[in-house]
């Protein structure tokens, strides 16, 4: 009720729109707003005031998918209180819930619960998968520290003190090891809180090697709740693989240190990999965890890989998950029962290769670790490998195999590996192209398979909520990648050996960075090489 033509705003004559109190306001008035849905888009045109919800799980302001829900960018101050609303149905690339312009819009977001409707000391699990941290000792505490201190700057709570804030690090696999906790504890140990996933790595190799074009960097998180929004995670129902490779891919850092031969010390993170026995153990993992899988679950392992609609794995660079996805169905109709057999018979005959060596090649996989005693750089699966070239070309296997793989798959080319998150960053990708084409994963299953050097593999089976490609809010993947930065070679060989980024027309956007790094070691206050943080707004 109300009327935005000739109301005073007055309790007994309300207007009708919340712009429409905002408009009649001055600085330090307050906007007093009753329970119900608006549907409108706010601006608070620069006045200081305080717009005040009666509650935030009934006091909706809808966008309407019609930009921003609330927009302040005329130099509001800290002054500027927007409190007690839930926002939906913003859609802008800079802000579809709240667009914050201007060197002094620091508008307090009190109470506010904003698209995932997460209130900070609902977060009871906050976890990091890394490989790439530059502290030995503390690591998820520090993102809780820079994120609460943030928070506290927007007049909001801080994540709770009893907040567990563990590290994962198993190199690519951390993120999924982090996951797979995250799930047990909002399941076993507490569903009425929230728990929070980041994966964050920086993926980079020695100039020159095969490894340099693959590198990558970047950030995922991932939200964990007792009634998901997108995907229930099946832990209960997931395999495993670990065993040591020893030469597989490694970090040793100490070994880095005394070699930096004046080069930056990022290369400190520079790995020691061995490519094509990294690529036999990446293939060699992924089959034991599925196989792991299948027993557990007492399933044939073929039967539950036709089961799923989409498959999403880790992923290096473009090739390496589609072989490996392929050669472990193979390997799947190899050890499978009469039909699979058939199946396999029916493409090795399509594919015009001996069928008899592929299929021993399959049934009786080698040891890897007698790889190193004899030659390093062999073929796990030679004659499989070479059937592959041909075998994907065939629409059957197109259909029944690759298909799986299909969804973001192009967006992730875009993508350089960034280790722990890749396999989420995937995911993302492949829920964005199914928003944009038929929402195909809506209420099917899929499999995510994650791996990571020296070597450990998990296989987790999940099911898509029947409104999974809803919420596009949720899913951002492609505009992550807005406004890049094109380097030269210049530019690329002063950045990887300087960390100088010069001539590049860089500009630094919202986000944490390092302000200053510690330099004093005096007996009574040190801090040399511990990293200060500052959020640009």
């Amino acid at each position: 009720s109300g009327n935005d033509t000739i109301a005073t705003g007055a309790s007994d004559d309300p207007f009708r729109s919340i712009q429409a109190g905002i408009n009649f306001s001055s600085d330090d008035d307050s906007v007093a707003v009753a329970a119900g849905t608006y549907v409108e888009n706010i601006n608070f045109r620069g006045r200081n005031i305080k717009v005040v919800g009666q509650d935030r799980e009934t006091t909706i302001i809808d966008g309407d998918s019609n930009g921003t829900v609330v927009t302040f960018e005329s130099g509001e101050d800290s002054t500027a209180v927007l409190k007690g609303f839930t926002l939906t149905n913003g859609s802008n690339y800079s802000g579809g819930g709240l667009f914050l312009q201007g060197s002094n819009t620091r508008p307090k977001l009190i109470d506010l619960i904003i698209e995932n409707k997460i209130e900070p000391s609902q977060v009871g699990f906050l976890a990091l998968g890394t490989e790439s941290s530059t502290d030995n000792s503390a690591g998820t505490v520090i993102i809780k520290g820079m994120v609460n201190e943030e928070l506290k700057n927007r007049g909001m709570d801080p994540i709770s003190n009893q907040c567990e804030v563990p590290e994962f690090k198993q190199a690519c696999l951390s993120g999924i090891y982090a996951l797979k906790n995250a799930v047990r504890y909002v399941k076993s140990d507490a569903p009425e809180k929230k728990a929070i996933v980041v994966c964050s790595d920086i993926a980079l190799y020695q100039i020159g090697s095969s490894g340099e074009p693959t590198q990558g960097a970047g950030a995922v998180a991932t939200l964990i709740e007792s009634n998901p929004q997108i995907a229930e995670v099946k832990t209960a129902f997931s395999g495993s693989s670990s065993e040591y490779r020893q030469i597989d891919f490694r970090k040793p850092i100490q070994y880095r240190a005394q070699n930096l031969n004046g080069q930056s010390a990022s290369d400190l993170d520079l790995p020691i990999f061995n490519g094509k026995y990294s690529a036999s153990c990446y293939i060699d993992g992924t089959i034991s965890a599925l196989s792991n899988m299948s027993e557990n679950r007492g399933k044939s392992l073929s039967k539950l890989l036709k089961e799923a609609m989409a498959v999403f794995m880790h992923r290096p660079f473009h090739k390496m998950p589609i072989n490996a996805f392929s050669i472990s169905y193979l390997y799947a109709l190899a050890n499978g029962d009469e039909n699979d057999n058939q199946e396999l018979d029916d493409l090795i005959a399509q594919a015009d290769v001996s069928e008899g060596e592929i299929k021993k090649e399959l049934q009786e996989k080698p040891d890897l670790m007698s790889f190193l005693q004899t030659n390093i750089n062999k073929d796990l699966f030679p004659q499989t490998n070479m059937a592959l070239k041909l075998i994907h070309q065939i629409k059957p296997f197109k259909d029944r195999v690759l298909s799986k793989l299909k969804l973001g798959n192009e967006l992730t080319k875009e993508l350089g590996n960034i280790y722990s998150g890749s396999i989420f960053a995937w995911l993302a990708a492949g829920i964005e192209d199914s928003m944009k084409n038929g929402k195909t994963l809506n209420g099917q299953e899929a499999l995510l398979i994650g791996y990571g050097s020296g070597d450990a593999a998990e296989v987790i089976p999940i099911s898509f909520t029947q409104n999974c490609c809803e919420n596009e809010r949720n899913i951002k993947y492609s505009a992550a990648f807005i406004e890049p930065v094109n380097l030269d070679h210049n530019q690329y060989i002063e950045l990887r050996t300087n960390k100088v980024l010069e001539g590049a027309g860089a500009k630094k956007s919202k986000g944490f960075i390092i302000s200053k790094i510690g330099t004093q070691e005096s007996t009574d206050f040190q801090d040399a090489g511990i990293e200060y943080y500052e959020y640009l707004n």
